[in-house]
C-alpha cells in the first residue's frame, strides 16, 4: 500500500458527513475488501469507524507502466480512460475525487457521468522539471541515455511533452475542485492546469501520532548508528545514491571506533510487483560490487510495529528523491525524532525541512558527497546538537497530522459537499 492508499483510507475516515456513502474505485485482484482494511491496520495504523464499499476493475492492467515500454506517459493516460470508463460502468457517483493522478478521467466522470469531480494532485504527469531534464539532455530515470545523448530523440521528446502537457492541462481543467499535496506540486498545477481560483494546498495525512511516544534523548552513549530509509522500491526513490553515499560515509569514517562496524544502513519499503523485486536485487548486487553489503538491510513490506521499531533505534533519517512531490517518510522519520537528510528539492525542501520557530529541522543534499558529508557531520554533532535538531523536527510536523488533514480537507471540499446536500 502506498501514499495513495493511506490518503484514500482516511477521506474514509472522516466524520462530519454521515450521510454520504463511500465507494473506492480499486485494480486489486485476489483480494477481498476486508484484506484491505486489515492491511490499512497493519501498514498505516487506520481503523475506519464505519464500513466502506470497495468496487473492484479487472483491467488495471492497461495503466501499468510495463504496458508502454515508449510513449508511457501518453499510453497510461489513454488507458486510464479505458479504466475510467470501467469505473463508471461499475458504479456512477455524484461526486468523483481523484486521488491516483489520472487526470484524463475527470472530463469522463464530468461529462459523461455526470458527476461532480475534485482531484487530489500526489504529484503532476508531467511537469515543467521534466521538460527542462530532456532539453538540456540530462540522463534521468525518465530520460535514458540513448535519449540524452541523441539531439534528434531529445528534441522529439520535448515536442512529445509539450504536447501531452497541452493535453494534461486540457483535462486537469475539467475539475471542479483541485488540491495539491505541497508548495512544489502547486507551483507546477497552476502553470498547467490554470486554475488558480480552484486550487488550495492539503498536505496530505502524516500519522505522526503514532510515533511520538519513541523517546526522545540523547544518544551520546549509542554504540551502532542507523541510518533509516522510508520509501517503496521504485527507480525515482533513488536507493543506489544511498547505497553509494553510504559507502562514502564508511569511507570517512575509516575502520576505528565510531567507523564502520559502527554505522548500518536501513531500507524499508515495500515491493508493488517483480520489477520492484527485481530492483530490490539489482540494490543487493550493488551493495555486494561497493563491499558494504554487511552493513546494509533490506526491510520489504513489513508491518507498521516493524517500521516504528526501526524508526525508534535509529539516528538518521535518509532521502533521495529528486523532486519529490512531498515526503511522508521524512514527516515520519521527524516526528520519530530522528535526524532528517532529505534531497534538497520538491517538498521536503520548500515544506518540511524548513526552520520551525527560527531552529533548525534538519538537514538537505543532493549527490553523492554532500549526502556523505552531511551524514558524517550529524553523527559529528555534539549529542545535545542533535536533539535540539531532533526536538525541532518532532515538532514542527503537527502542521502535518491527520487532525490537520481532515480540517483543511473539509474546508478545501465545503463547496461541492454543499452541493450534494442540496
Amino acid at each position: 500500500m502506498s501514499g495513495h492508499d493511506q490518503l484514500v483510507l482516511c477521506l474514509c475516515e472522516l466524520t462530519r458527513y454521515a450521510d454520504i456513502n463511500f465507494v473506492v474505485y480499486t485494480g486489486d485482484q485476489d483480494v477481498t475488501g476486508q484484506q484491505i482494511l486489515d492491511g490499512a491496520r497493519r501498514r498505516f495504523n487506520i481503523v475506519l469507524p464505519r464500513p466502506v464499499q470497495f468496487v473492484f476493475l479487472q483491467h488495471r492492467l492497461l495503466v501499468e507502466p510495463s504496458l508502454f515500454p515508449h510513449f508511457t506517459l501518453l499510453g497510461q493516460s489513454v488507458g486510464s480512460i479505458f479504466l475510467g470508463w470501467e469505473a463508471l460502468t461499475e458504479f456512477v457517483p455524484d461526486l468523483y475525487i481523484d486521488t491516483m493522478g489520472y487526470a484524463f478521467t475527470l472530463p469522463l466522470f464530468r461529462f459523461l457521468g455526470g458527476c461532480s469531480v475534485g482531484s487530489y494532485v500526489h504529484y503532476p504527469t508531467i511537469s515543467t522539471d521534466m521538460l527542462s531534464v530532456v532539453r538540456e539532455r540530462n540522463p534521468r530515470f525518465n530520460n535514458d541515455d540513448y535519449i540524452s545523448n541523441n539531439l534528434f530523440l531529445s528534441a522529439f521528446k520535448v515536442v512529445y511533452y509539450c504536447l501531452f502537457a497541452l493535453l494534461y492541462g486540457a483535462a486537469g481543467s475539467c475539475s471542479d475542485l483541485v488540491m495539491v499535496n505541497s508548495s512544489w506540486t502547486l507551483d507546477h498545477i497552476l502553470a498547467l492546469w490554470r486554475a488558480p481560483n480552484r486550487t488550495s494546498i492539503v498536505y496530505p495525512p502524516c500519522d505522526v501520532s503514532a510515533f511520538l511516544d519513541i523517546p526522545l534523548h540523547e544518544d551520546g552513549d549509542r554504540k551502532c548508528h542507523s541510518i533509516v530509509s522510508i520509501g517503496q522500491f521504485r527507480p525515482e526513490k533513488d536507493h543506489r545514491l544511498q547505497i553509494k553515499a553510504f559507502r562514502k560515509l564508511m569511507e570517512k569514517r575509516g575502520e576505528g571506533p565510531g567507523g564502520r562496524e559502527a554505522l548500518r544502513l536501513v531500507l524499508i519499503g515495500g515491493c508493488r510487483n517483480q520489477e520492484d523485486r527485481d530492483r530490490v536485487l539489482m540494490l543487493r548486487g550493488l551493495c555486494q560490487e561497493l563491499g558494504v553489503a554487511d552493513r546494509v538491510e533490506f526491510k520489504l513490506n513489513i508491518p507498521f510495529e516493524e517500521l516504528k521499531r526501526e524508526l525508534g533505534e535509529a539516528t538518521i533519517g535518509l532521502h533521495t528523491m529528486w523532486n519529490e512531490h512531498f515526503g511522508i517518510g521524512v514527516v515520519e522519520c521527524m516526528a520519530a525524532g530522528k535526524v532528517i537528510l532529505a534531497h534538497k528539492s520538491g517538498g521536503p525542501k520548500l515544506d518540511i525541512v524548513v526552520p520551525f520557530e527560527g531552529g533548525q529541522t534538519g538537514f538537505l543534499a543532493s549527490d553523492e558527497d554532500s549526502y556523505a558529508e552531511a551524514m558524517n557531520r550529524i553523527l559529528t554533532l555534539p549529542p545535545a546538537n542533535r536533539l535540539e535538531i531532533r526536538r525541532n523536527g518532532r515538532q514542527s510536523v503537527g502542521r502535518f497530522s491527520d487532525q490537520e488533514f481532515e480540517a483543511c480537507f473539509l474546508a478545501a471540499m465545503e463547496p461541492l459537499m454543499g452541493t450534494l446536500e442540496r
